[in-house]
């Protein structure tokens, strides 16, 4: 099914893509939802309607299941060596390079992200991915025991089985391959739900993991909605696994369906209300730099992120000139069109999250913080909110607490380092942090004093296929990235065997 404005361009010269997938993607098939229902996915750039896309359901959710399920038990991908599927995964990377620009314009269109960054950082992190797993598809081995007695020991690492995959709608295509590139190199067979906001991508990874040769039935997509969708997924007996990245209340949703249910396992990627402390010694200029993007850039993401740094701590010696400055620097950020090159932030994801965020920041004026910039919805369509900077912020403020989603940053002052290191730990979450400094010695000791999942000094967004990523407290458990990714979709499995007349134990 094809949208109205499928064959128009946008000013800046970049061909809107076709939409060539609105289907569920089931056992190797686009099919439609067994309701006949659908849904409407809306261009956040305007509010209109893109395409009617299936609206999956329990039914659709047993029939994928009951797809991946016939793939693991009786199917090749977990049989076949892990040579063969990283092959199968080189191909399927190299499709997605091959389909990058339309692909970039498809999750531009569909959640709002600038189109640029879209094709020269989310969609090569997306292949690169599925290139660093499928060379660790072959690495996948145990370890042989020293056991005490007359036994031999060593352990498998197998696949957990059939998984669940959950993603949000801030980051469709990278968290996309967060989840499936280490499964698929596991050896496990699976069923994505795409947010309702951004199903697009997914749907067309899904027709190009068949072009790469994936066997049927290993990679499924349902799209709809999390309280049908994702609900039957999280409380199917028959998921061995649920990864979902979202929201912490929805978080614990999971937790209970997967106890409720067959005791599944769960990794959790959750909320974050990350810090950045600026200490006295820092370069201001690049201190400004570097918070400014932390929360309003975000790889062109208008604050939704789960790692924004949205709780910015300066130390007394140089506020001043630190609030000054970054006054100054947001009267040249661009707002506009996600497809604009110059443009460097676009839209909210949809009219609910535009709200959302307004509310945030009606509720931190009420509670007697004052807007330094921003603070207004702008332009006269779309869901576009100037990015917002607050002063005048106490650490009990709804806005320095909870998770807005968007482009609202909490400027605080702070005295001493352990000030700052109290005050950046009073949080639920613990996702991320941010230090600026010179001094190794504070930043030694305010990375090791922080509870997060990562810390990053004198940079921000610091991701890498090689890097675990994940959090504390209530921002969930569990690591995407890295060779840990891997781990949660492997069994270990002991083998013991006596030995006889052995020399020696």
């Amino acid at each position: 099914m094809a949208s109205e404005a499928n064959s128009s361009s946008t000013g800046d010269g970049v061909e809107m893509p076709e939409i060539k997938f609105t289907k569920l993607f089931i056992n190797g098939c686009f099919v439609d939802a067994v309701s006949g229902e659908t849904f409407e996915t809306r261009d956040p750039r305007t509010g209109e309607v893109i395409a009617n896309i299936a609206a999956g359901n329990m039914e659709d959710v047993d029939l994928a299941v009951i797809a991946a399920r016939k793939a693991f038990d009786h199917g090749k991908w977990p049989r076949m060596s892990g040579f063969e599927r990283g092959r199968i995964m080189m191909k399927y990377a190299d499709l997605i390079d091959q389909h990058a620009e339309e692909l970039a314009a498809l999750e531009c269109l569909d959640a709002g992200k600038l189109f640029l960054l879209n094709k020269i950082l989310d969609v090569p992190t997306a292949s690169n991915m599925v290139r660093y797993y499928a060379g660790a598809a072959d690495k996948i081995h145990g370890e042989t025991l020293k056991m005490s007695g007359e036994f031999q020991g060593y352990t498998l690492r197998e696949p957990i089985g059939v998984v669940g995959h959950i993603i949000p709608w801030n980051f469709p295509t990278i968290i996309f391959f967060f989840k499936v590139a280490p499964a698929l190199a596991a050896g496990c067979t699976m069923i994505v739900k795409p947010a309702e906001q951004t199903p697009l991508t997914a749907l067309y990874y899904a027709h190009l993991a068949k072009q790469a040769g994936i066997p049927d039935g290993v990679l499924n997509v349902v799209t709809g909605f999390g309280h049908t969708a994702g609900a039957a997924i999280t409380a199917h007996m028959d998921v061995d696994k649920v990864s979902f990245t979202g929201s912490t209340e929805v978080g614990r949703l999971v937790m209970e369906a997967a106890a409720r249910s067959n005791l599944k396992s769960v990794s959790l990627e959750l909320g974050g209300k990350s810090p950045v402390i600026i200490f006295d010694d820092a370069d201001v200029d690049m201190a400004v730099d570097l918070a400014r993007r932390a929360i309003f850039f975000n790889k062109a993401w208008m604050g939704e992120i789960c790692v924004a740094g949205s709780r910015v701590y300066v130390q007394e010696g140089i506020y001043d000139e630190f609030v000054r400055k970054i006054a100054e620097s947001s009267k040249n950020w661009i707002i506009g069109d996600p497809f604009d090159a110059h443009v460097h932030q676009g839209p909210q994801v949809d009219k609910k999250q535009f709200e959302k965020v307004l509310k945030y920041i009606d509720h931190g004026q009420r509670e007697g913080a004052t807007i330094l910039t921003g603070g207004k919805p702008c332009g006269e369509k779309g869901f576009y909110i100037e990015p917002t900077i607050f002063t005048d912020v106490k650490d009990d403020m709804l806005i320095a607490k909870d998770e807005i989603f968007g482009p609202v940053m909490s400027l605080m002052k702070f005295k001493t380092i352990e000030e700052a290191i109290e005050r950046a730990n009073n949080t639920r979450y613990g996702l991320a942090a941010g230090i600026v400094t010179k001094d190794l010695n504070i930043a030694n000791r305010v990375s090791r004093s922080i509870r997060a999942g990562i810390i990053w000094i004198n940079c921000y967004f610091a991701f890498d296929d090689d890097c675990p990523f994940g959090g504390y407290k209530m921002s969930g458990f569990g690591r995407d990235g890295g060779m840990h990714a891997l781990e949660k979709y492997l069994h270990v499995k002991s083998v013991v065997t006596p030995i006889y007349g052995s020399p020696w134990w």
